[in-house]
């Protein structure tokens, strides 16, 4: 029998609910008022219908004479990014099945899609934070045309799905339901990877060998292997309610994944306002959908890029989020995973030992998870431990295993790998950050040390190709913040890092910009709120000055004395402005919101 709902749980949840109570009205009110106009179409002029249905081939009568509902589907597709490639077939799939079910799918529009594994460490990285906005702004000119009466979101990977939500939620009036591609089968194992990585940054291996590694890594269609961003993002939409039961983590182009696709398709069309089961976004994402989403989070060690997107997606629906929130629920939220790099295996050892629909399940019975909440397959989370099977060519649901088939890759509630989630909030004199202690030795918690200042990662790895870290260091890698540079991912620094580790020196990480989903076993601050270019504290550490890192007691404190009278040591941006595209963002770089509230632009 289910406990009941934990207390903080339930503190946060209610926290939550209280101080969004005006913004989540106003948000409520509008959708409300757009959903008591009706479909869509019945607005439009004949000219303006004859627009929208010209290209539709055989559904034309069909979208002009009948009351049939009508999903417009935005992809992410494009063929350079793995993750996204198997979109390509999506559209015909959802078409023809919304056909056989009485129904139209047109694609309303694309969004970009950027690989935060082709810019790491390079210029392009620094447009990557943006795109979530960019692909929300896509979205919604995509959705404008009001045709619609449901609409299908293809997207995996690190900022796209988060985009997609914002504008599923700016239009939460209009049902929604997530499609994606699923992971790419197993390659050369993560561990393998990270360690020819770090021999290769020690100079032990060449480029060729490295280039073979990673080739072996990434090597099909699919999103990739580790538990970062992007899985993480599965991982939310699936305890958020807004996948199929199940979907997350089925390889692409398989029988299963087509029969999903399929699924999520006819369900699309009978959630709609035009028949008797319409569930809206909008109710849907509420606040306890959200919190369901951090404990997700925590009980899978996943990404800290999470701690940017979930505040931005919120607020989308009137949902105000803070770190401490973030904290207090990872503070009773077991481990309950070890996929790389928390652990050896990958997301589909993951799936293959119970996965999501296990965990859900574990964690309704032990009070963790809101079971009351409205999801796309129906009233209730605990439909989300059940498991797809394929039954004559269609996805029918059964009881989940109930137990989980590895236990060196997933625990219960009641043992899990440790009894907190992967986050912690970091706070003191340097300001606001988190750090992802699930991959970190918990003798490596504190570290206290000298800091070493760079402006630019790329100075930190000549610093090391120099030999210049023969102590404990703390590496303060600052003016990486929104508004700096577009708070690009530092993730590059993690092999050379990981060395000196290896190497016995104690070393920490801290900064104002981001690190991957992928990041390790290097301690690292990270997000640090305010950022250095809008005077932050970072902006007065020096050279020398001792820094104390301190994830048990949830501190971040530069130790010299008179440091806060200091003068800020002011930003050069001059070269940040330009090239690779940045031009364009000079608009948001200057109006983004800060880190602790989603860097946001459009939210």
């Amino acid at each position: 029998m289910a406990q009941e709902l934990n207390d903080t749980i339930k503190r946060v949840t209610d926290r939550i609910r209280e101080r969004s109570e005006a913004s989540r009205g106003t948000y409520l009110g509008r959708m409300r008022q757009a959903a008591e106009e009706g479909p869509r179409r019945a607005h439009l002029t004949c000219g303006n219908q004859a627009h929208a249905y010209a290209a539709a081939g055989e559904d034309q009568d069909k979208l002009a004479s009948e009351r049939a509902p009508n999903i417009g589907i935005i992809s992410a597709y494009n063929d350079m990014l793995s993750a996204h490639q198997p979109f390509e077939r999506f559209p015909d799939i959802i078409r023809t099945a919304a056909r056989t079910a009485g129904g139209t799918a047109q694609v309303a529009g694309g969004v970009p899609a950027m690989c935060d594994g082709v810019t790491q460490g390079q210029v392009g990285m620094e447009l990557s934070l943006f795109s979530r906005d960019v692909i929300a702004l896509a979205a919604g000119i995509g959705l404008s045309h009001n045709v619609f009466d449901s609409a299908l979101y293809l997207g995996v990977c690190d900022k796209i799905v988060p985009g997609l939500v914002i504008a599923a939620a700016t239009f939460g009036y209009i049902p929604g339901i997530f499609l994606p591609a699923g992971p790419m089968p197993s390659g050369l194992p993560n561990d393998e990877k990270a360690k020819v990585r770090q021999q290769f940054a020690a100079g032990e291996v060449d480029r060729d060998a490295l280039m073979k590694a990673e080739m072996a890594s990434y090597h099909s269609p699919g999103t990739c292997t580790f538990y970062g961003t992007a899985n993480s993002n599965q991982m939310l939409m699936e305890f958020m309610g807004l996948h199929l039961p199940g979907a997350s983590f089925v390889n692409p182009n398989t029988p299963m994944r087509d029969a999903l696709t399929v699924a999520g398709t006819e369900r699309a069309l009978e959630i709609t306002r035009l028949g008797n089961d319409y569930r809206p976004v909008c109710d849907i994402l509420d606040e306890k959908a959200f919190v369901n989403g951090m404990v997700g989070l925590m009980a899978t060690g996943g990404s800290t890029n999470l701690v940017l997107h979930l505040p931005a997606m919120a607020r989308a629906a009137g949902v105000e989020l803070r770190l401490e929130d973030f904290d207090e629920i990872s503070s009773v939220t077991p481990l309950m995973a070890k996929v790389y790099p928390n652990g050896l295996a990958d997301v589909n050892h993951f799936h293959a030992a119970g996965g999501l629909g296990y965990m859900i399940g574990e964690l309704l019975e032990a009070g963790l998870l809101q079971n009351d909440v409205k999801t796309i397959a129906g009233d209730g989370l605990s439909l989300y431990s059940q498991e797809p099977k394929l039954v004559g060519g269609s996805v029918v649901y059964h009881p989940g295993a109930g137990e989980s088939q590895n236990d060196k890759i997933l625990r219960p509630a009641s043992d899990p790998f440790q009894p907190t989630g992967g986050l912690k909030q970091l706070a003191g004199n340097l300001g606001k950050g988190m750090m992802k202690t699930s991959a970190v030795a918990p003798e490596r918690h504190v570290i206290e040390a000298k800091a070493r200042i760079f402006h630019d990662q790329n100075d930190v790895k000549l610093a090391f190709k120099n030999g210049e870290f023969t102590e404990d260091t703390v590496v303060v890698v600052r003016f990486q913040g929104p508004s700096s540079n577009g708070m690009p991912e530092l993730h590059s620094l993690t092999p050379t890092l990981a060395v000196l580790q290896d190497r016995g020196l104690k070393v920490a990480l801290v900064t104002d910009g981001r690190m991957s989903g992928a990041s390790g076993k290097v301690p690292s601050a990270i997000h640090v709120s305010p950022e250095a270019a809008h005077g932050g504290p970072l902006a007065k550490v020096r050279d020398g000055d001792i820094v104390r890192v301190d994830a048990v007691s949830g501190t971040i404190d530069c130790l010299a004395e008179g440091f806060e009278a200091r003068e800020p040591v002011p930003a050069d941006l001059r070269d940040n402005g330009h090239g690779v595209g940045r031009e364009l963002f000079a608009a948001f770089r200057a109006n983004v919101g800060l880190a602790e509230t989603g860097a946001g632009v459009v939210v």
